[in-house]
């Protein structure tokens, strides 16, 4: 049977969303329930697949039936296109599957041309309400179809009424408009060169390819890749009969909550013009009164729409956003969906609903969108004062929040004006390990390159401060403290202010408020942990992260990475001093002085931890990174250690590799230099022997993290020095403690080679970040550079590094962990790299088994939800 592509509104059901998109769907579902919706048919998502198939052309079967449903629709309404007795005018909108607020464009009063306007302007005894709609649907049909710019038609509008000294739309009269409405098809005809389409039919398929070209414009583009919204999906068309709201003072339009989308309060909320058409509302052009004010000028159809209002809160069993028209006191009801929310008013809503018996607590988990809650955990922009500021650039939103300070060019003058009680924030070309002192005093941190993984990005999401990252448009002169943006020059001390969770840069202070975090987060965190079927840690690396996270309500360390324990002014003489040694003797006496540090932020860490388990990750980066860069620092170094400047150029020159990041690294350096192993096994055997003597109600279980493996006789060869060194330390100390040796699986041969890894591992941790580096070849550092054209030309839908690819590395790891299970069913599974706080990647984590996610300390909440709500769509 060939395909149906076309339903009329009464064919259709809620169900049906992804074939009718949202607003088609809801359309029919108020049709069915009676509800008073102006009637019309539905061109399916995969008319729009198809048109795309097709070359970006409506085939011959579509455009058939399309002529077959035009007829149904003027049988249904008893009007006719182009009819010169009983016209049929039609509205023409998109609606995807999922909601995209302003993404896609609307044409109203489509089936218009000069005949027909005449009739409708002596049927109606109103021509101008005829001549009004005739230039609306010029001015949509020029700028959605044709793509001629409003501006132009703004422009002659606002002509017309500097010419008729008045200064509203509404104060122009019929002959005012019916001239407007001619000039307007002269602009269309000077801009296009041809006339403005007189044949409804024809202004109609116009339309509807409109619509469907509509889903790959540049703004819905970037929308999907914000809101995990795949290209392939398409959007459907809604055409509808029309309500006219503008067709005198008892005609209005409006829209409307069931509920305050801002704080979730049980009251009807929203807004309302009397003549006008659906765009006046939400374009802004004109101040509309409160929804309220309606009940006096409309008082039954308002009677009617609070009636419509419960009845619709019932069936959906959600906040309903609504748009309506009152056309000559009756009311027509055009859309309702699932009304977008703050983070605070959607705990609210969902709690209340439970309250009120209308939801159970799965419903109230699965219906909150986990990235949400972001902006319940960082200070936010004043909503005033954001509304009145202008964005200079925009750039990556690499974490999220909002930072206003004064701009300062290097970690240490960040310490220095924070510690005088400035604000600042930190503009660099890129932040490296030092920097890390600068970022702790930071209110945000903007750097001109690196993706949403680079260091900045995911020190700054660890930490919960705002971050802006891979703004190219700057050009920076970090020497002279000054760059440019957007044609102006910005020294030290100007003001700055951005928004980590939108990637807006403001060339200005603007207020910030703090986060505030209510009983309703307590409560479906609660139901949330009820629920949920895989574990939850965090990624941290000092006490105080540690302490934030089990406050979010993390099970524990996923990721305790050592070597940003290393770079503080402290340790950093005695790592350099290792790797200034010339011998096995004088690493061992270097390490010695940084062993007990080391042991001293375990034992904090795990005091934080309160029992909770800490997986160690030995030392990851090559060694190069510990080493100064500026003269000035290498001839300290130099004195320090008794040697020439001469020969510590040599050994900074010997460190240098081609690419670092696949160099001298990870498990490699503890293969080379097996005295590294044995002093962080030390410090770490240590300090868990020392918090379980001080608290033997815990039950300290090590787990010790080999990273970068890629062979099982690597991973065997470094975990024979840790077991030699911790069994050791344990016999000695008369314990009988156990603790776990695992590796990071993070190169794709080791991913292949997990069934003889697990043979001697007792866990994998999935190091995504790197993982996707090895595998899709590319540096998540530099891929900013190109990531663009590959999302411009479809070859990438979004960043890998920030959402986990599924396909390619997911398949990865989703092999690995079967054959590591096939070798070892007790070998646990997690996953460290960003990806654990990204909603989508951990329903997938989820589905394949893993036993627990980790992410930084500020996205446990999220994790906790996402993990939650994956259970709750596909119980284990």
């Amino acid at each position: 049977m060939a395909t149906k592509f076309l339903y009329l509104f009464s064919e259709g059901n809620a169900n049906m969303r992804d074939l009718l998109g949202g607003k088609g769907a809801n359309l029919a579902e108020m049709t069915n329930i009676g509800m008073p919706v102006p009637q019309g048919f539905t061109i399916t998502t995969e008319a729009c697949t198809q048109y795309y198939e097709d070359g970006e052309k409506i085939n011959d079967e579509i455009q058939a039936e399309i002529m077959n449903y035009i007829d149904k629709l003027e049988q249904i309404t008893g009007k006719k296109f182009g009819d010169l007795e009983n016209p049929l005018l039609v509205s023409v909108r998109s609606g995807a599957r999922a909601s995209m607020p302003g993404m896609m464009d609307t044409i109203l009063n489509l089936g218009l041309n000069e005949e027909v306007v005449e009739v409708i302007a002596k049927q109606s005894n109103n021509p101008r309400w005829a001549w009004d709609c005739y230039r609306r649907f010029i001015q949509m049909y020029s700028d959605v179809v044709m793509e001629v710019g409003k501006k132009y038609f703004e422009q002659l509008i606002d002509q017309m009424k500097e010419k008729k000294g008045v200064t509203q739309d509404v104060e122009l009269d019929a002959n005012d408009l019916k001239e407007l409405a001619g000039q307007f098809k002269a602009e269309y005809k000077a801009k296009i060169g041809q006339d403005f389409p007189a044949d409804p039919k024809e202004q109609l398929m116009g339309a509807i390819k409109a619509v469907f070209r509509s889903w790959n414009n540049p703004r819905a583009i970037v929308y999907r890749r914000m809101n995990d919204i795949p290209g392939s999906w398409g959007t459907a068309v809604n055409v509808q009969s029309m309500a006219f709201g503008n067709m005198g003072d008892d005609c209005g339009t409006g829209v409307a909550f069931t509920r305050n989308p801002a704080t979730g309060e049980k009251k009807l909320m929203g807004e309302f013009l009397t003549n006008a058409q659906g765009e006046d509302v939400v374009a802004g052009v004109r101040t509309p009164m409160p929804i309220q004010e309606m009940a006096e000028k409309f008082p039954e159809a308002f009677a009617q729409f609070q009636e419509v209002c419960a009845k619709l809160e019932d069936h959906y069993r959600d906040m309903q956003d609504m748009e309506f028209t009152v056309e000559h006191g009756k009311l027509y009801m055009l859309q309702t969906r699932n009304g977008k929310r703050t983070a605070a008013a959607a705990l609210k809503i969902a709690c209340d609903l439970v309250d009120e018996g209308m939801i159970d607590e799965k419903k109230a988990v699965a219906m909150i969108d986990p990235r949400n809650l972001d902006t319940l955990l960082h200070p936010q922009f004043d909503p005033e004062a954001l509304k009145k500021a202008k964005p200079v650039a925009t750039a990556l939103p690499a974490s999220p929040g909002a930072a206003c300070g004064r701009i300062v060019f290097t970690a240490d003058d960040a310490k220095e004006w924070a510690a005088r009680g400035e604000k600042v924030c930190l503009v660099r070309l890129e932040t490296s390990p030092e920097d890390i002192e600068g970022m702790v005093a930071s209110q945000g941190i903007l750097t001109v390159r690196g993706g949403m993984t680079s260091h900045a990005a995911v020190v700054a999401r660890g930490m919960g401060t705002c971050c802006v990252s891979g703004c190219g448009a700057i050009k920076m002169d970090e020497e002279n403290k000054k760059f440019e943006l957007d044609g102006r020059t910005y020294v030290e001390g100007d003001w700055i202010s951005l928004d980590g969770s939108t990637g807006n840069i403001y060339g200005e202070a603007i207020p910030t408020i703090d986060a505030s975090i209510s009983g309703e987060f307590g409560r479906i965190m609660a139901w949330a942990d009820k629920y949920r079927q895989m574990g939850v840690r965090t990624n941290a690396d000092n006490p105080r992260d540690t302490a934030q996270a089990v406050k979010f309500g993390a099970e524990g360390i996923g990721l305790c990475r050592t070597e940003h324990m290393f770079f503080e002014e402290d340790r950093i003489p005695a790592i350099r001093e290792m790797i200034c040694s010339d011998t096995v003797e004088e690493r061992e006496k270097a390490l010695s002085k940084l062993e007990p540090m080391q042991q001293g932020d375990f034992e904090a860490m795990y005091e934080a931890l309160e029992g909770r388990p800490m997986t160690v990750r030995f030392l990851d980066p090559p060694l190069h990174e510990f080493v100064p860069t500026e003269e000035e620092d290498i001839e300290r170094m130099a004195k320090d250690m008794g040697k020439s400047v001469f020969d510590v150029k040599a050994i900074i020159a010997g460190l240098h590799e081609f690419n670092p990041m696949m160099g001298h690294r990870g498990c490699r350096l503890a293969v080379t230099y097996p005295e590294i192993a044995v002093m962080q096994t030390k410090a770490v055997i240590k300090a868990a022997l020392a918090v379980q003597a001080r608290h033997p109600d815990w039950n300290m279980v090590p787990e010790i993290m080999i990273p970068l493996v890629g062979e099982v006789k690597e991973f065997a060869f470094v975990k024979n020095i840790v077991t030699t060194t911790a069994d050791k330390l344990i016999e000695e100390a008369g314990s009988s403690m156990k603790y776990k040796v695992g590796t990071m699986i993070e190169i794709p041969r080791a991913a292949m080679t997990a069934d003889e890894i697990s043979t001697v591992a007792d866990f994998f941790s999935f190091g995504s970040n790197d993982l996707t580096q090895m595998t899709f070849g590319f540096s998540r550092d530099d891929a900013g550079k190109f990531l663009d054209a590959y999302y411009e030309k479809k070859i990438y839908e979004f960043d890998p590094f920030a959402k986990l690819d599924q396909h390619g590395v997911g398949r990865l790891i989703h092999n690995a962990c079967r054959w590591g299970r096939s070798t070892n069913p007790n070998v646990h599974l997690g996953i460290c790299g960003e990806h654990g706080g990204d909603p989508s990647s951990v329903m997938f984590c989820h589905d394949i088994g893993l036993d627990y996610v980790s992410c930084s300390p500020f996205r446990v909440p999220i994790a906790r939800l996402a993990a939650a709500q994956a259970a709750i769509a596909n119980p284990r």
